[in-house]
Formats: structure tokens, C-alpha cells, sequence
């Protein structure tokens, strides 16, 4: 719940009190699912190629979202988005 370094709060990003910089922009972050992994994940996982982790954790998160009937963004993981350095 606390921002450590130049990472946000994942729980900021998920209540919607995060507002990412000109640099988070352009380096592809913004709120999203897929920010929220790169900030908890993004340093264990990044930089491997496809990974069998990250796309069952997306196939749980659509799975739930559907079962409460919520939409769920484009933006759901991090390959596009450069880590938090």
C-alpha cells in the first residue's frame, strides 16, 4: 500500500489515485492490470519472452472479472511497458 522507489502503490493504481507522469507515459505505463504486475512482477518476469505465469494470472483475472461482470482493459500485461527502473 506504500509506493517504494519511483513505483506507485498497486493500490493506488487500483482505486484510481494514481496519475501516471509524462515519463510513466511514455514508457507504456498507466493504470491498468498489466501496470499492477509490473510493479509487483515486473522485476522477476521481465525481459524472459512469453510467459506461462503471467498469461494464467491474466486467464484468472478475466475469469473472475466475467463471473462479477466487470470489463477488463486492453492493457493486461506488461510487454509493452518498460520497468520501473
Amino acid at each position: 500500500m506504500t509506493p517504494q522507489g519511483n513505483k506507485p502503490s498497486s493500490h493506488n493504481v487500483t482505486i484510481g489515485k494514481w496519475t501516471p507522469s509524462p515519463a510513466n507515459r511514455s514508457a507504456s505505463r498507466v493504470p491498468s492490470y498489466g501496470v499492477i504486475t509490473n510493479i509487483i512482477n515486473g522485476g522477476l518476469e521481465r525481459g524472459r519472452g512469453h510467459d506461462e505465469r503471467v498469461a494464467s494470472r491474466i486467464g484468472f483475472y478475466k475469469k473472475y472479472c466475467d463471473i462479477m461482470g466487470l470489463s477488463y482493459e486492453n492493457n493486461l500485461d506488461f510487454y509493452n511497458q518498460r520497468p520501473f527502473d
